[in-house]
């Protein structure tokens, strides 16, 4: 895409974002009374909605620390990161390693604000407003510079991000993950997953009140051949691409996807 993508730095309460609709589901309080109301609706047809939002948390969490612990990564690039809540992709790594590095990339002009509030006494943490297609703006972008050296090992995020962007040959989920990982080093890590449903009615449903809610900040809701696709190329890390509450769940009592009208679906893939 264009690199310089025009980006709104005025926070609308009128119209519902993924992010604050997400922040709604955690429990936060980065949110406006337009955007529970699309929660309201949505939960109408997609009930799990909520719990569905809980267990992709969750796995973000075991997935950084999974690759800050297991496999010794140091630098953390989250796309389309969301409103900060508790438990943020740095807190997982720098407990592990102080000096562990994040880059958080969003377009809502909201998370930049209670990014930058939120990170202004850790240098080893940034917040940048980019389109999470952009890869050269985000790549090249100073903060980036500062934090990841992409001659090491770096883990890439795109956590429940993916079903906000439509199919383009040159936009699209696969050419984004293109584009990022013939940048990366081997030993580094992508995580990737989407809102998939093998149901076509749920697919439409979702697909169409998003985009008309979000006023065409919307991709779709995909399938898990779609999804599949993305890590072609990628060694697989186990269990494999899965609804993501079973990913090395941390206990045997963690919370699982209860209903299956639509699940997030994905896993980690490393290059070798």
């Amino acid at each position: 895409m264009e690199s310089g993508k025009r980006l709104s730095t005025k926070i609308d309460a009128t119209v519902p974002t993924a992010a604050r609709m997400y922040d709604h589901y955690l429990g936060g309080k980065d949110n406006y009374a337009v955007d529970r109301a699309a929660c309201e609706e949505l939960d109408k047809v997609v009930p799990s909605t909520r719990a569905l939002a809980l267990n992709n948390r969750r796995f973000l969490q075991r997935v950084v620390g999974q690759l800050a612990k297991e496999y010794g990564i140091r630098q953390f690039l989250d796309h389309g990161s969301g409103l900060p809540t508790q438990d943020n992709v740095h807190q997982v790594a720098q407990r592990i390693d102080p000096e562990s590095r994040v880059v958080y990339v969003d377009n809502d002009p909201m998370v930049l604000v209670h990014g930058r509030a939120l990170l202004d006494q850790n240098d080893r943490t940034a917040v940048i407003q980019a389109d999470l297609r952009d890869t050269e703006e985000i790549f090249s972008h100073p903060d980036t510079k500062r934090l990841i050296d992409f001659s090491q090992p770096v883990a890439v995020l795109f956590n429940s991000v993916f079903h906000c962007i439509p199919d383009s040959e040159t936009e699209g989920p696969l050419a984004v993950v293109r584009r990022v990982t013939e940048r990366l080093v081997p030993g580094s890590c992508l995580l990737m997953c989407q809102l998939v449903s093998e149901d076509p009615e749920v697919r439409d449903f979702v697909t169409n009140f998003m985009d008309q809610a979000t006023q065409g900040h919307w991709g779709r809701v995909r399938q898990e051949k779609d999804v599949a696709e993305w890590f072609e190329g990628l060694e697989i890390l186990e269990p494999g691409l899965v609804e993501v509450s079973t990913w090395r769940p941390d206990t045997d009592v963690a919370p699982r996807q209860a209903t299956q009208e639509w699940i997030e679906f994905g896993g980690v893939g490393r290059i070798r």
